[in-house]
């Protein structure tokens, strides 16, 4: 490419997108001298999910500026909690990032998931039409222009996962409230209306249950409940926003703690992950995985 050349430079949270010549500070990148900033920011690899705002000669420009001869560049991380306008905060996740999706549920957030390998041009024709945030680790799906809005996931690991998705978007917790399996919503269960849906053993060691409205699923609080509890109490204790101090102790437990104890979903017995127990363990008719 034979053109105007700028100096180009990202901040340090976006390096990993570029290559490694380019992560240590000012680079000299060629243009075209007719593509747009947009434009160029992807072909270094960087989705504009990521880009934050950007400064030509220390003043902000949109995408749509096209850069000329040298101008300095400066492409920010964007800002957390990020906004975003335009439709009720909620999220679609691709195939690789089924545990994050149950963890998000199991926190009362409305994170839709593709157990399958729809094909990126699926993926975010969904997320245009029900406007959620595309959540990826798929770099490529991320420059797809048809994608509502979107997000790359830093990490492959779930915690991390997790608290980069909070921390990010600062989505309204409200837990035990969705079906870990299909997305729904857990309504509380009188034990007679569940007891056909039962084995044996559950009805005579649990009284308290949820159900799901769309798929079914009959949650308790079993075995895995304690792990649950604690990726709950941790979310809880680092995103929730504090409630102000009226004085009020309507909520505590015994122990001086809000007792959720009550919540319908707070008895489901799930896996380790996140997910539901196997179907002999909870009762009800698999669902469409949201």
């Amino acid at each position: 490419m034979n053109g105007p050349e700028i100096q180009f430079e990202v901040t340090p949270e976006l390096r990993p997108f570029v290559s490694p010549d380019r992560r240590r500070g000012r680079s000299t990148v060629t243009t075209d001298g007719a593509s747009t900033l947009g434009h160029v920011v992807e072909s270094l690899g960087i989705p504009l999910t990521e880009a934050g705002q950007i400064l030509v000669d220390g003043r902000a420009v949109s995408v749509s500026h096209i850069p000329g001869a040298g101008e300095s560049v400066q492409v920010r991380a964007v800002e957390r909690p990020q906004r975003v306008p335009g439709a009720p905060l909620r999220f679609l996740l691709d195939v690789h990032l089924g545990t994050l999706a149950r963890r998000l549920r199991l926190l009362g957030v409305d994170a839709a998931y593709e157990s399958e390998d729809i094909g990126d041009a699926a993926l975010a024709a969904r997320s245009a039409d029900e406007r959620r945030v595309l959540l990826s680790r798929d770099r490529g799906l991320l420059h797809r222009r048809e994608i509502w809005a979107g997000a790359y996931v830093y990490s492959d690991r779930p915690e991390d996962q997790l608290r980069d998705v909070l921390e990010r978007f600062a989505p309204r917790l409200a837990p035990w409230t969705r079906c870990t399996a299909c997305n729904g919503p857990l309504k509380q269960a009188d034990k007679d209306s569940v007891s056909d849906l039962l084995e044996h053993g559950t009805r005579r060691s649990y009284d308290v249950f949820a159900q799901c409205t769309q798929c079914d699923r009959v949650y308790w609080r079993g075995a895995h409940h304690s792990h649950l509890d604690a990726i709950v109490a941790k979310a809880l204790r680092d995103f929730a926003p504090a409630a102000p101090d009226d004085g009020r102790e309507d909520d505590a437990g015994p122990d001086g703690r809000n007792d959720r104890r009550s919540a319908p979903g707070n008895d489901a017995r799930q896996d380790e992950d996140g997910a539901p127990s196997a179907p002999s363990e909870v009762s009800g008719t698999p669902g469409a995985t949201g």
